[in-house]
């Protein structure tokens, strides 16, 4: 079965669809969405398609991605449908002449893991700066009625010990003179970006900064920890662990991710930035491979990194973020940790892609 028509997906879908959100404000509108065929984009498109089949939306969502060969199989039950469209190119270029309206951009094409910041870092840090001007440039140009940036928990850095969670408001230590540097500096950039458009050429954008996200529509090539431990445990195989697993990091269930990003989207304030994260999910890495392994019937093994994992792995060890702002908007997390971890895994385990 496709990940689409499977029920307990479409559970997922129902979930956010039904979120008590002025949808209004998307009826009729066209989404422009970079990265759609990531994990967080696959599933804010399928969420949106569904919108339109449930409630009669007519929100037009316009899927922006590097592979048509790729999009064609995730977006495979819709392709065709007359309210979704595919534009195949990469950010970093240029953009191509794209017709009509684009009322709102969901800025969330980024490198995301471990492996692709130390074997991709130029890309990684050119989708988050280059990426973003050509996007906010096409937001002027169209005069959308928001942008909006998907920022990251990394853009904190390393916590000084002053605080137990990160406000919006938070700057930590990043050692700016190294390689994996690249994305939590970019991201950086890209937030100031957005500022300098509003100011200058006066858009109107919101920038949401997301927690380690896992779900059903993560990809199998992600790298991150929480990915390989869930991949592992979908396989009924003993978890690997590479560190010792002291790292104490927010998680979100990609459905809780997405009902943040389309909060800030529908209701957030231009230029302000707004946390996602929930505090019943903050767990130490090890604590995390030790339930997925008890879970699932297996062991933990500890492993050594080799050299390409260990240079993309993030030098922060408390890194939880502080989501009251999005809260008083309305967005409250669905999934606890259990019960997302146990959603990705029986979802991983049934579907044929």
């Amino acid at each position: 079965m496709d990940l689409w028509h499977n029920p307990l997906y479409q559970k997922d879908l129902r979930y956010v669809a039904e979120l008590p959100l002025p949808w209004e404000r998307l009826a009729g509108k066209r989404l422009l969405i970079s990265g759609a065929t990531g994990m967080i984009g696959r599933f804010l498109s399928d969420v949106m398609i569904y919108k339109n089949y449930t409630s009669g939306l007519q929100c037009t969502v316009c899927a922006l991605g590097r592979s048509s060969e790729k999009a064609r199989e995730r977006f495979s039950a819709y392709w065709n449908d007359e309210w979704f469209q595919f534009v195949c190119h990469d950010i970093n270029t240029t953009l191509p002449e794209i017709p009509g309206r684009v009322d709102y951009i969901l800025h969330l094409a980024s490198n995301t893991h471990p492996v692709a910041y130390s074997t991709d870092p130029i890309g990684t840090i050119t989708a988050n700066i280059i990426g973003t001007q050509n996007l906010l440039e096409l937001a002027a140009e169209k005069r959308s009625d928001r942008f909006l940036f998907a920022s990251s928990v990394e853009i904190y850095g390393e916590n000084r010990g002053d605080v137990e969670r990160f406000n919006e408001r938070y700057c930590g230590y990043i050692d700016c003179n190294t390689m994996r540097a690249g994305y939590p500096e970019s991201k950086r950039c890209g937030e100031a970006l957005c500022q300098a458009y509003i100011r200058q050429k006066g858009i109107d954008a919101v920038i949401v900064r997301l927690p380690r996200t896992y779900g059903p529509t993560m990809q199998m090539s992600d790298s991150k920890a929480i990915a390989q431990f869930i991949k592992k445990a979908a396989a009924k195989e003993n978890i690997i662990l590479k560190s010792a697993g002291n790292q104490y990091y927010s998680y979100a269930y990609v459905a809780d991710v997405v009902a943040g990003l389309l909060c800030g989207l529908l209701r957030g304030n231009c230029g302000e930035a707004y946390n996602i994260a929930d505090a019943s999910s903050d767990i130490t890495l090890r604590e995390l491979a030790e339930h997925l392994a008890g879970y699932v019937g297996t062991k933990l093994v500890l492993e050594l990194p080799d050299e390409s994992e260990k240079a993309g792995y993030s030098n922060a060890i408390t890194a939880v973020m502080d989501s009251s702002k999005l809260r008083k908007m309305g967005w409250t997390a669905g999934y606890s940790l259990e019960m997302g971890l146990k959603q990705t895994i029986s979802l991983l385990g049934t579907v044929d892609e």
